[in-house]
């Protein structure tokens, strides 16, 4: 019966477009990686690893994370086709009075930023440019996933990491510019579709010029609340690279980088599923359906099961797989993978019961959660890198994503009542 209801359902025919568009997407740098850490060593990925937390850290700010109002608005309109142009044009302008506060702090504060995360103040303060377009590609995304426009997501996805793989070859392989180049052909990339991202929104006529202050309160009122939630995400998958840069050394933190590159495979997997699935959800949880909830319920039991298999395989496979790929020079980061692949899952786990949180619009309560797990995560990752190496990092993780998601799915049901014991199922 669940198979039958599945293969009517559009949740099944958005997330197989997504899955085909992740697995590609994600190849991509896959096919990267090994190339890069034949002419990167590890202190040098480990540079690429720092700006990674940099523009991860200042993306929290930059937009004050409207763009994720603009997705839940459009599910507010009878007609959002025609009423979400001035919505959008709301949210970039709080994109561009957040970008430009935050470029002016930066530029004060660079040479003590430089110093202190060990990255040059060229790329500190590119930071802020690469954050900026990020938003715009962001923003032109989730309209395409409200939309369930499933191909032109994947289609614009794959073009800009095919982008990013050529320049990053180019740059690095070709004019043997080190990691300046990697850095560079990723904001090169970014840049290029961030520019498009907007000519797209105005092609589709999702910018319609005025000023609303009315609407970017109200988009304000959805993001800001979120910014503790991405900061704590930051925390929770992004610090890591940093702590481990702080306390073993840059080359540690590029073994760490890789074995985070090779779990993302599974990462990128979830996410793509996540973002066929909530569409999906929104639009049955509005109808208080016993039989659709319990079909929900069954299909998130068999999704977590999935989840656990994956890990276990990671175990099994992961530091041989990963020799393979990297090259022995990286052979320290094998023992991460198996350990950062359960992180991911538990991580898919979480994305499962956020989505009612979201709905409820308790983005507030979602933000608590998070940034509570990313501190307890940040607290585990020095006790345990002290006390057990770079094993520790891994292990500080998982225990971290264990927590967050456990306590999103009792806060879920909280919110929205679901029949988690399946009682009364046939």
């Amino acid at each position: 019966m669940i198979l039958t209801k599945m293969k009517r359902s559009s949740l099944v025919s958005g997330a197989g477009t997504y899955i085909v568009a992740s697995i590609i997407n994600a190849a991509i740098p896959f096919l990267l990686l090994p190339i890069l850490t034949r002419y990167l060593d590890p202190s040098q990925y480990g540079e690429v690893a720092v700006f990674q937390v940099w523009v991860a850290l200042i993306g929290a700010i930059c937009g004050l994370s409207v763009h994720g109002a603009a997705n839940r608005k459009y599910f507010d309109y009878e007609e959002p086709d025609r009423k979400m142009g001035e919505f959008v044009a709301a949210c970039l302008a709080i994109l561009v009075i957040s970008t430009g506060t935050l470029l002016v702090l930066v530029s004060l504060l660079a040479p003590w930023i430089s110093t202190f995360i060990g990255l040059s103040q060229k790329w500190v303060l590119v930071g802020v440019l690469f954050a900026f377009c990020n938003f715009l590609v962001q923003l032109r995304l989730g309209q395409w996933q409200v939309r369930k426009h499933a191909k032109k997501f994947g289609a614009f996805q794959i073009s800009q990491s095919m982008l990013n793989m050529l320049l990053s070859l180019l740059l690095v392989v070709g004019l043997h510019m080190g990691v300046d180049g990697r850095l560079a052909g990723h904001t090169l990339s970014v840049v290029m579709f961030g520019a498009a991202a907007l000519l797209f929104l105005r092609k589709d006529g999702l910018i319609t010029w005025s000023w609303r202050p009315d609407l970017m309160k109200d988009a304000a009122a959805f993001g800001v609340p979120l910014i503790p939630h991405v900061v704590g995400a930051f925390f929770l998958l992004t610090v890591d690279r940093a702590i481990v840069s702080a306390e073993l050394g840059l080359e540690s933190a590029g073994y760490y980088m890789v074995a985070a590159q090779l779990a993302m495979v599974l990462g990128l997997f979830l996410d793509s599923i996540n973002k066929a699935y909530v569409p999906w959800l929104f639009e049955h949880i509005k109808n208080d359906d016993s039989d659709q909830k319990r079909f929900i319920v069954k299909l998130t039991y068999g999704y977590n099961l999935f989840l656990i298999f994956c890990a276990l395989i990671a175990f099994a496979i992961g530091k041989p797989l990963l020799l393979f790929i990297a090259g022995d020079r990286y052979a320290p980061a094998g023992d991460l993978v198996g350990w950062l692949v359960l992180a991911q899952s538990m991580r898919g786990m979480y994305y499962m019961m956020s989505s009612y949180i979201f709905f409820s619009k308790r983005t507030g309560l979602i933000a608590k959660i998070t940034i509570v797990s990313g501190g307890i995560n940040v607290a585990l990752m020095y006790i345990f890198i002290d006390a057990f190496g770079l094993i520790g990092a891994a292990w500080a993780a998982c225990i971290s994503m264990l927590i967050q998601w456990l306590a999103t799915w009792w806060f879920a049901n909280y919110l929205v009542k679901m029949p988690w014991s399946l009682k009364g199922t046939t």
